[in-house]
């Protein structure tokens, strides 16, 4: 298991590494003479149609709609295996980083909407702050080296897992469009045969595959976002043969962790982060849009996670994990703050209905957020990693 855990944090940390260098290629790109071939790649128009059957969408929305599914197919894999067998799976265990992300999902949003109570439009990106990128927090974790304690890092991964949580429920529940009920019987209809087959035995993951795939069709032509196709098929893969101990899901989480990782997540990033910073000035910054961004990743992350972690530790609710202090605590809180993909990702459901170009606002206040709770949590646990290792 700890071999496990340790493979998982190493990978982590690369992609989070990649995905910094994808970002940053993007930005650069979209402040040369080459920003309208990059807006010309990401609005490429892409068909695939079979009959009269069509799905055509620009390139962008393939990799948020098509590319995300895989990423969140991933998400309910780790959470159903957390859940079973890791660290989701000792109640003893589950309450205090449960109780932080609560905290660090519900401060954020609040001090947003305090922010743009007024603004019916802005509103809509309430919960855009409340997103974890565990693999940028990780990446940044990985500066600090072999001083951070491995129960450090499975806190934050265990945060980031209920955060995860969380966002696919805001998904569901409020970034859903108009819906289409001949695709929403068509999506039900795939749960019947797919909970069929998982009692049957069935341990080929390609019968999954393929009904996914059809419900995955179905879910984005009902007004229901596609990625949530990923999550709810993630609960169906078999957790482990009985008579042979071979786990279909173990192997399917293993093949695509890297393909995610080091390809889609990155894809992702490149292909959203491409802000042009052409006239901008402070101005952008207090716009109340990525002003209550900023303020929601920096302030509402390290207040929520930290304050609710306390609580549930002085009302007997949750202890504190092993070879940690509260200093510690406070430091991964503020790298909660580092929303990046997930926030982008939620950015992007938040205003792609409006009418309103608030693109270049949000994506700002994501990044600046990002980057001051990254900075200023990677200098708080500086200051206090070397004392607790010298113990």
């Amino acid at each position: 298991m700890i071999d496990s855990i340790r493979n998982f944090l190493k990978l982590e940390t690369a992609s989070g590494i990649i995905l910094v260098m994808a970002a940053v290629l993007a930005m650069v790109i979209a402040n040369t003479p080459l920003a309208p071939l990059y807006d010309a790649l990401i609005d490429l128009p892409v068909q695939i149609s079979v009959g009269d059957f069509a799905i055509a969408k620009p390139l962008l929305l393939w990799i948020n709609d098509g590319l995300m599914a895989i990423f969140f197919f991933l998400i309910g894999l780790e959470l159903k295996r957390e859940v079973f067998e890791g660290q989701l799976s000792d109640p003893k265990e589950v309450v205090f980083p449960a109780l932080g992300a609560i905290g660090g999902m519900l401060i954020p949003a609040l001090i947003y909407v305090g922010i743009n109570y007024d603004d019916q439009v802005a509103l809509q990106g309430w919960a855009i702050p409340a997103a974890t990128d565990i693999a940028f927090a990780l990446a940044i974790l990985a500066l600090l080296g072999k001083r951070v304690p491995l129960t450090l890092k499975i806190l934050l991964v265990s945060v980031a897992i209920f955060d995860d949580v969380g966002a696919i429920l805001i998904i569901a529940l409020f970034y859903t469009n108009e819906l289409s009920f001949t695709a929403l019987v068509t999506a039900a209809a795939c749960l019947p045969i797919l909970w069929v087959i998982n009692r049957k035995g069935v341990m080929a993951t390609s019968p999954y595959i393929m009904i996914g795939i059809v419900m995955w069709v179905a879910v984005l032509k009902s007004g229901v976002h596609a990625t949530l196709a990923g999550v709810i098929l993630a609960m169906f893969i078999p957790l482990r043969d009985r008579e042979h101990g071979h786990s279909p899901l173990h192997e399917l989480e293993h093949n695509l962790h890297t393909t995610v990782a080091f390809i889609i997540l990155p894809v992702f990033a490149f292909a959203n982060a491409g802000i042009s910073l052409a006239g901008a000035s402070l101005d952008y910054l207090l716009h109340p849009v990525p002003f209550g961004i900023i303020a929601g990743l920096f302030v509402g992350k390290q207040v929520g996670v930290f304050l609710f972690c306390w609580l549930g530790v002085m009302l007997g609710l949750a202890r504190l994990p092993p070879n940690l202090r509260w200093a510690h605590i406070y430091g991964t809180a503020l790298l909660c703050g580092v929303g990046f993909t997930m926030s982008l990702f939620i950015a992007s459901l938040a205003f792609e209905e409006t009418g309103v170009n608030l693109l270049f606002d949000e994506r700002l206040g994501i990044i600046c957020g990002s980057l001051l709770s990254g900075v200023v949590g990677y200098l708080v646990l500086h200051l206090t990693l070397p004392a607790a290792a010298d113990k």
